[in-house]
């Protein structure tokens, strides 16, 4: 493949579609409130250009942009209005669609039209001609209200494919209209970057005074490849969404074109002062669009830079470079060493370094033959560091926290159908023993609720420890039905952040039990407290 122009020193233009493309997603919905907080964090990172929304498609979108009247956002950064143009059968000045764009009073406005003859034919029910002119006038008319318009060639890259002379003459149609920018798009999301290169070259060649951009969809896992052959190819204007979301299998990711821009192309980017912070970004907006961040996400996911096998973990101790392409603090991660029956003693140490705990070498031994001893047992250590660390500080002979001598559980109903579960435990500390009940919702709530009840008879400092997360697993591989081992996984949380731990059983009552019991220890030794 040729190079058409080179990337180092380009100035790339941004536009972020996680707001309108994202939303689209299934099973993301952002509130008003939502997507005014993600336009901001978006606005601080440094993107040119952030799409609101199709104000004429639905109340939401027609509320944002009447929420963002007169607010200006961090960094510069514009707010576009999406829409489509003209109606076969109405003048610009009498389509409300185009009216909803101007009304949004956006500076910019993204402007969508056909460029697959598949589509004007048989979409749209229109000549072709007729589609040109519904391109070229829409687009004129949004130019002379003043707005700056970047035309989106919806299906470009397919109507290339099929006739390149009239895809060609679409995007004609809009520069006669005035649009300043000419944004191809892969629509399906099936091309190849071959021919995405091949096409977006020509398209550079043919509109020497037009900003040529990329709009991918992922659904052949091309996104990010094709957007980087568009720009390869001369391409200047890049759209995408934050995490990749995005109908059907997705938009272009972002999170993972922004960083290789910077770093390995050498582009130039408003955001490239700001990579530190593409983890934060990342983070908060899978949390605003209520979705559990992507733990093998490249650059910012929590295994991005975990490394898990011990010759891997070896050299990486002695450098970095050995098993990691970037330096995970330029992009807000961190490097992160898993401890499991793969494991060797650099893992061991280098994860107790971590915590603090300072281990001797000949101390590693029994301490990873314990480690694969439990995971053989259905114990996985890779996401429950507070259970490894009490693990090791057990193997040195450090004094446990408390102990647990005895518990119980069940669940009853009444007369009326209505059931509640009930839990006592016993445990001692200090050689003081205490014997609590409790009740909750589910058995598990129970036994939690009687946990913490005897524990703050004697630490009162636990008031402010709670469980964040519970997960149960059922190992794969176990031919015993209901007596099948079951790993419970525990996220619990207090004023100093969050910590995991694992527990294993063929009764999940007790798993549940021994991570929740190393959930409060680690609390406690944390605090000094034990």
């Amino acid at each position: 493949m040729n190079e058409a122009k080179p990337l180092a020193g380009a100035r790339i233009e941004l536009l972020d579609t996680t707001l309108r493309d994202g939303t689209q997603a299934e099973g993301v919905t952002l509130s008003v409130r939502d997507k005014i907080a993600v336009a901001e964090a978006l606005a601080a990172f440094g993107v040119d250009l952030i799409e609101g929304g199709w104000p004429g498609s639905n109340p939401r979108d027609a509320d944002f942009f009447e929420a963002m009247k007169g607010r200006t956002l961090p960094g510069g950064a514009r707010l576009t209005a999406f829409g489509a143009t003209r109606r076969r059968d109405l003048a610009p000045e009498d389509d409300p669609s185009l009216a909803a764009l101007l009304e949004a009073e956006t500076p910019v406005v993204t402007l969508f039209g056909k460029s697959w003859t598949l589509h004007a034919r048989e979409a749209l029910g229109v000549s072709l001609e007729a589609n040109l002119a519904m391109i070229r006038e829409s687009v004129a008319f949004l130019r002379a209200a003043g707005r700056r318009v970047v035309y989106d060639a919806e299906h470009f890259f397919d109507g290339y494919a099929e006739d390149p002379a009239y895809a060609l003459a679409t995007l004609e149609a809009a520069a006669e209209g005035g649009a300043d920018t000419l944004v191809l798009a892969d629509t399906n999301g099936g091309r190849l970057p071959e021919e995405v290169f091949a096409a977006a070259a020509e398209v550079v060649r043919r509109f020497p005074g037009r900003t040529v951009g990329v709009h991918t969809h992922n659904d052949a896992e091309l996104a990010v490849a094709n957007s980087l052959a568009a720009l390869r190819a001369g391409a200047r204007h890049l759209q995408g969404t934050v995490g990749g979301y995005g109908e059907r299998a997705g938009n272009a990711n972002l999170t993972s074109l922004i960083p290789t821009l910077v770093l390995k192309y050498g582009a130039e980017l408003k955001a490239a002062d700001r990579l530190e912070g593409l983890r934060e970004l990342a983070h908060f907006v899978d949390e605003r669009a209520n979705q559990t961040p992507n733990r093998r996400a490249p650059y910012v996911g929590d295994a991005a830079f975990a490394h898990k096998g011990g010759v891997h973990v070896s050299a990486v101790l002695k450098n970095p470079r050995t098993y990691e392409h970037v330096e995970p603090e330029r992009v807000g991660n961190r490097r992160r060493f898993l401890v499991s029956d793969l494991s060797g003693r650099s893992n061991l140490l280098a994860k107790l370094a971590e915590a603090g705990l300072e281990l001797a070498k000949e101390e590693a031994g029994p301490l990873l033959e314990e480690v694969k001893a439990l995971e053989r047992d259905g114990y996985a250590f890779e996401g429950a560091d507070a259970s490894f660390f009490l693990l090791a500080r057990r193997l040195r002979g450090a004094p446990e926290p408390f102990r647990v001598d005895a518990f119980r559980s069940w669940t009853g109903g009444d007369a009326h159908g209505r059931w509640q579960a009930e839990a006592t435990v016993q445990l001692t500390v200090a050689d003081r023993s205490v014997h609590t009940a409790a009740t909750g919702q589910g058995p598990v709530g129970a036994l939690d609720n009687a946990l913490r009840k005897a524990l703050l008879n004697f630490f009162p400092e636990l008031e402010a420890v709670g469980l964040a997360d519970y997960k149960v697993r059922v190992l794969e591989g176990q031919e015993a039905g209901t007596a099948s081992v079951v790993r419970v996984l525990v996220e619990m949380k207090g004023s100093e952040g969050r910590w995991s731990t694992v527990g294993a059983s063929a009764n999940v009552i007790e798993a549940s039990l021994k991570a929740l019991g190393d959930g409060y220890a680690y609390a406690l030794v944390r605090a000094g407290l034990a």
